[in-house]
């Protein structure tokens, strides 16, 4: 803004200039003028009385005229990047996007990793010089799945330390919603090279019928130094349907994915997979999200065409990593899981890229949306073009 006002007035100071300054530069003025007729200096005084010279009405308006247009200018700038930008990430449809927008999404079932400090539940001060490696290979758990942890010590130079386990159980959180008090589980740690880890199976145990969160509480020991971790795991007793045969063909110019599934409990699934090319780089993220009844029924994973054709993936495709949940709204867990499908669950054919359609999505609300900040660009555009008038 101060470049901006800095120019207003160099060029309010050059137009100025002009206007007052003699049409003959360099002519020599003469050392005595002579005095103009009457008729003449009259005319000269009017015109100086229309047009003063460093009049400060004249400066004002022309500063208040230039400011408004640099406000307009940044408001269009803004307008069309906005437009511009809104275009560019409606290309897709919600449910099929590249997989770059979603770095948290292209390994879903990898362990969650922590670095913790060796610190006592109500304590502030952690040992000095440990840190506490921790691993977890899910959070949310249905049916029969297992959920797999494990601890190790290391020192500040990342140098494995010797580390004991002196006690390891599982218990329900409290939750007003649920009838606590249940009895605590123990847990078995094994260890190897320094790295203890166990394996827990809700519905083995006594928590089988249980849906709430589950603790599962570690003390450990390291040189006579004591502390505390916790992993958390949410558990669901329920698995609402079953996995069945993947399919795939070509309609409305994209290539969809056909999930097979056997719903048990009907209601509202999310599905999501990921698509790699024959090279295996992640290139999409394909999801569903609908209701479904019960029985046999299809949750369609659409690769929608213009994503196709704009990133060129080598054929044939690879889905992957195929995971879902029914959807519990208004409760807790809001979720019961699908059984985890691991890796490649389903190769495509090899098609032609220009077989699939390079039309951009569209739905009424994008329409919608693109008409409004069209119908701003335009505005603006109108107001500028006013203030250029004299």
């Amino acid at each position: 803004m101060k470049r901006a006002a800095g120019l207003a007035g160099a060029l309010l100071a050059g137009v100025l200039a002009w206007w007052v300054w003699p049409q003959d530069a360099a002519a020599p003025a003469p050392a005595q003028p002579a005095a103009a007729p009457a008729h003449l200096a009259l005319a000269a005084a009017s015109g100086a009385a229309s047009r003063p010279q460093g009049s400060p009405f004249t400066d004002a308006a022309l500063r208040e005229r230039l400011s408004q247009r640099q406000a307009l200018l940044q408001r269009l700038e803004r307008a069309k990047v906005t437009l511009a930008t809104y275009r560019e990430q409606t290309r897709y449809p919600h449910e099929s996007r590249p997989i770059a927008e979603h770095p948290d999404q292209v390994h879903p079932f990898a362990p969650i990793r922590e670095s913790l400090p060796l610190r006592f539940p109500g304590t502030k001060a952690a040992v000095p010089g440990v840190r506490i490696l921790t691993t977890q290979d899910r959070v949310f758990m249905s049916g029969e799945e297992v959920v797999k942890v494990s601890v190790t010590a290391q020192d500040d130079a990342g140098q494995t330390l010797p580390l004991l386990v002196t006690r390891a159980v599982a218990f329900d959180l409290p939750d007003p919603r649920q009838a606590a008090g249940r009895p605590q589980l123990a847990l078995d740690f094994a260890g190897s090279d320094g790295v203890y880890s166990t394996q827990f199976q809700p519905s083995r145990t006594a928590f089988a019928d249980f849906a709430g969160t589950l603790r599962l509480q570690v003390t450990l020991s390291q040189d006579g130094r004591q502390g505390v971790v916790n992993f958390d795991v949410v558990y669901q007793p329920l698995v609402p349907a079953e996995w069945g045969a993947i399919t795939e063909r070509v309609a409305d110019g994209s290539l969809d994915f056909n999930v097979g599934l056997n719903v048990k409990r009907a209601g509202r699934y999310v599905v999501s997979a990921r698509v790699d090319d024959a090279r295996g780089e992640p290139f999409a993220l394909v999801s569903f999200n609908d209701e479904l009844g019960a029985g046999p029924q299809v949750a369609r994973l659409r690769l929608f065409g213009k994503l196709l054709r704009d990133g060129a993936p080598a054929m044939p495709l690879r889905l992957r990593d195929l995971q879902g949940f029914l959807l519990m709204e208004d409760r807790f867990p809001d979720r019961a899981m699908l059984a985890r499908r691991e890796g490649v669950v389903h190769r495509s054919g090899t098609y032609p890229l220009k077989g699939f359609s390079d039309a951009e999505w569209t739905s009424e609300e994008r329409n919608r949306y693109l008409a409004e900040f069209s119908r701003d660009v335009s505005q603006l555009e109108g107001q500028l073009a006013r203030t250029a008038g004299p």
